[in-house]
């Protein structure tokens, strides 16, 4: 056998080899988890304004939506591994105007601050999940078969606003302007309970905004209009993950860490309602 063939030969095995390894290795659950499909929008109807209420304003914006299948092959272990979605605000401007008396705004504190990135925007029960119904799904190992499931999700805002100055005892009504802008990302994630090991399958950013005019001199039930957006910007699914931020993963929700303030035109602001936590 002459040395050419003998070469030959060590090749052809080390080969062989390298083919068997890599047939023989389970794929991790990283590897082998795959999202078949995910869409997202925002409803195309615009906000919707409701002043059958003497003491408030109330108003109804279009909904965000997203919903992802997702195909996750035999589980080998015995892990348990939980598929949904994670929400997180990065930004919350939320001003109503009260003629020249100053103004009311929803404030997230750390936010505004810059001492955080983003705030969790779980149900304030499943935390870091955004719901635990039709947002998550767990699956048990082991499992033979393919599992394949559907996860979804939907938000959007219906919050009262006070005709009259919210730290007045008059309810006369003042309110001129209704200004909303805040943005979100929204992650489809898969959490092992056991380890807390975190993959993002998707990432998803999205923005609401409003602008509604008031007249207070006109009668109840022809005060507001809807001045701007008449259609949102519809959400942007990324290409490229980005990671979720860590508070966007604990305590507290931005329901309970919001603070409802007072801004005069003269004067301090006022702490109307206290955060929750």
């Amino acid at each position: 056998m002459d040395h050419w063939t003998l070469l030959w030969i060590v090749l052809l095995f080390n080969a062989m080899g390298c083919i068997q390894s890599i047939r023989c290795k389970p794929k991790s659950f990283r590897d082998s988890i795959i999202v078949l499909e995910v869409n997202s929008s925002i409803d195309p109807n615009p906000t919707s304004i409701d002043e059958s209420s003497s003491v408030v304003l109330r108003y109804r914006t279009p909904h965000f939506r997203a919903c992802a299948r997702v195909l996750v092959p035999p589980v080998a272990s015995k892990e348990t591994w939980t598929i949904g979605w994670i929400q997180a605000c990065n930004h919350m401007e939320f001003y109503n105007t009260y003629g020249n008396k100053g103004m009311s705004s929803w404030e997230l504190p750390d936010l505004r601050d810059s001492k955080i990135q983003a705030i969790s925007d779980s149900d304030g029960v499943n935390y870091p999940w955004y719901g635990n119904t039709t947002e998550t799904c767990t699956v048990v190992g082991p499992t033979k078969k393919d599992s394949k499931f559907t996860v979804s999700m939907n938000d959007n805002f219906y919050p009262s606003v006070t005709w009259g100055v919210p730290v007045s005892d008059s309810n006369v009504p003042q309110l001129s302007s209704i200004r909303r802008d805040q943005s979100f990302t929204t992650w489809l994630v898969a959490m092992n309970q056991a380890t807390s090991e975190t993959l993002v399958l998707q990432t998803i950013r999205w923005r609401m905004r409003l602008h509604i005019r008031v007249d207070p001199e006109k009668p109840l039930g022809h005060r507001a209009v809807l001045n701007e957006p008449l259609a949102q910007e519809q959400p942007q699914i990324l290409g490229k993950n980005e990671p979720i931020p860590n508070n966007a993963m604990v305590k507290p929700n931005a329901n309970d860490a919001q603070v409802l303030m007072w801004r005069p035109k003269n004067g301090d602001p006022v702490v109307v309602i206290p955060p929750k936590y």
